[in-house]
């Protein structure tokens, strides 16, 4: 019996910068400070938990990878067999997906590739990946534009379970995404289109291109900032997380805000601006002082965790709990969503199905909406 064929490429510096607010991890200055602020790879664990899906399936599959923490680790951590067949540098490079990524397509000639990383790896396999060869990505990065991820590592393994076993065969083009670091890290959101990659279609996994641009209708944002300040309580740590609803609210307070950052206000003044994961687990999980999250959705995918916010750890929202989790959001953007639930995607799944089910949504001056959140 012919085995289904799997590939896999794991970038362990994808999504380092992210919990300690350096906004990426492209380049190897950038991920060596991450390392030194106490980063953790979590790439490797992101794709255990992509593979975990395919236990029932190890029988009818080969997977053929790289030496240690670029996917062999990840094998092991999922309970499952693998062939290796690259041996990358101590620490590894991007130079090292690459090559590893060149093996398996023109050497193995695997049926499927699957990489965890961000939207940099997702560049690096484009530039030698040919356009026949199927891909799927396993969200890891900080930041993930591109359509070829799918929503959770989680929800990879089960599009990975599905074509093993037959049960899914189409495939569509999907647009490979990447925005300036440099500019990222002040403030700005500058994207490029560089290609596209051949992903199954199975689009209740696979995410959609992220929207550009800030929100168009002040007089919607206005209306929600107004409201959610008007909720405000004394001596409570407000979590302020990215993107341009969550900013109209910092604006209306008069406050400075970090637009891809995580800023905390207290009592109508600003505690902390572009904090890290570990402080905010020092003040709220170690000081335990009173705090809620506010998060808007990412237009166009449906994220509320996972992209892009990295600092508000499943660690932390373990602690808090749904509850203190407050989301704001304009209708259009909802809209947009065409019918699909809001998404998590924290790194832990117990975390991710704790914060799954019904949530409210404020929409504007006291307009409030229910939505599913799921964990796909």
């Amino acid at each position: 019996m012919n085995r289904f064929h799997i590939g896999l490429v794991v970038n362990p510096l994808a999504g380092l910068g992210g919990s300690v607010a350096l906004k990426g991890s492209d380049g190897a200055d950038t991920a060596a400070l991450a390392q030194q602020l106490g980063a953790e790879a979590k790439a490797p664990q992101r794709a255990a938990q992509a593979l975990e899906q395919l236990l029932n399936d190890a029988a009818q599959i080969k997977i053929s990878t790289g030496a240690g923490l670029l996917g062999e680790q990840s094998c092991q951590l999922a309970g499952l067999q693998c062939e290796v067949v690259y041996q990358g540098a101590d620490p590894s490079t991007a130079t090292d997906s690459k090559e590893l990524a060149r093996r398996l397509i023109e050497d193995a000639k695997v049926d499927l590739l699957v990489f965890a990383g961000g939207d940099g790896t997702a560049r690096d396999i484009h530039g030698i990946c040919p356009a026949e060869q199927p891909v799927l990505g396993i969200p890891a990065g900080v930041k993930i534009h591109s359509g070829v991820y799918a929503v959770s590592p989680r929800a990879a393994g089960k599009v990975m379970a599905q074509m093993v076993r037959g049960e899914l065969t189409t495939v569509t083009h999907a647009d490979v995404m990447d925005i300036d670091e440099t500019a990222f890290r002040q403030g700005t959101v500058r994207a490029k289109r560089f290609g596209e990659l051949l992903v199954p279609a199975e689009l209740r996994y696979v995410q959609a291109v992220k929207m550009g641009g800030r929100e168009s209708d002040e007089l919607v944002l206005a209306d929600i900032a107004a409201d959610f300040i008007e909720s405000m309580e004394d001596d409570v740590l407000y979590i302020m997380g990215s993107g341009s609803t969550v900013a109209a609210i910092m604006e209306d307070l008069q406050l400075p805000n970090t637009l891809l950052g995580v800023d905390v206000v207290k009592n109508g003044k600003l505690f902390a601006q572009d904090v890290t994961a570990k402080q905010l687990e020092q003040w709220i999980i170690k000081e335990q002082q009173a705090a809620v999250i506010v998060v808007t959705v990412i237009g166009g995918q449906g994220h509320l965790f996972g992209r892009g916010n990295q600092q508000l750890s499943s660690k932390l929202l373990a602690h808090l709990g749904k509850d203190a989790i407050r989301v704001v959001a304009s209708k259009r953007k909802l809209q947009h969503l065409d019918g699909r639930p809001l998404l998590v995607d924290t790194g832990d799944h117990q975390v991710d199905d704790a914060l799954s089910g019904v949530i409210r949504v404020t929409t504007g001056y006291h307009d409030e909406v229910f939505m599913q959140i799921a964990a796909p």
